[in-house]
């Protein structure tokens, strides 16, 4: 029995790739935790150096896929999703001149990077919602770019010229924070609350079944920028 050419060749040429997105993406990730730990300890040496500076920042590793930055309230969240993705054909990144000369490149790991509140975990309100509020994608070039809400988004253009380096990275995570310290809680619509069962008026109030989120009955960043 012999194995068809052409079947090896699919078989070997899109896992090879697969693996060199895969290791891109972990160096990638990588280099978040790494930028975004010593990010971490300049903000805590401001606040040592200028008692009046009280906000607290703690880097958390969770593991080789996670790790947070925990800050005034908030957390970022990083997860790096251990599989490959290619885009649909309608994708607007599909449309790119970098694409169209070599399709390749259009395998991505990706990168997520969520805002929970500190008091949802704290508390542990698993009825509490966090926000993607950006994701990005990493072929095995190293060229990347993101899907996000305002201060985190970027032209598909970009993907051909925009790589992974420490100044990049920096000011994604730059970006991550300016976002989520702009992105307040607010209230939720009064309807939305006003009624509470008697089994939620039995836990104490950080566990009752009322989910908290920062746009909680409002459309997210009106979901159109």
């Amino acid at each position: 029995m012999q194995l068809d050419e052409n079947l090896k060749k699919l078989v070997f040429n899109k896992g090879h790739l697969k693996k060199e997105v895969y290791h891109a993406t972990t160096d990638a990730f990588k280099l978040f935790r790494d930028t975004t730990s010593q990010m971490t300890i300049l903000f805590q040496q401001q606040k040592q150096e200028n008692p009046a500076n009280k906000i607290d920042f703690q880097f958390n590793d969770r593991g080789d896929f996670e790790f947070e930055m925990r800050f005034a309230g908030d957390i970022l969240l990083f997860m790096m999703h251990t599989n490959v993705f290619e885009f649909s054909r309608d994708h607007q990144v599909m449309k790119t001149p970098y694409i169209k000369e070599d399709p390749k490149r259009s395998y991505c790991g990706v990168i997520h990077i969520y805002n929970f509140l500190a008091d949802s975990i704290l508390y542990q309100r698993d009825q509490d919602l966090g926000y993607l509020i950006g994701r990005v994608f990493v072929n095995a070039e190293k060229h990347y770019f993101i899907e996000g809400k305002r201060e985190l988004g970027m032209l598909y253009n970009n993907f051909g010229t925009a790589q992974i380096t420490p100044e990049s990275v920096q000011a994604i995570v730059e970006r991550a924070i300016e976002y989520t310290t702009n992105f307040d809680l607010l209230t939720p619509p009064y309807d939305e609350v006003k009624l509470v069962s008697v089994g939620e008026m039995r836990t104490t109030f950080d566990r009752k079944f009322i989910p908290t989120g920062k746009r909680l009955g409002f459309r997210f960043q009106a979901d159109n920028d």
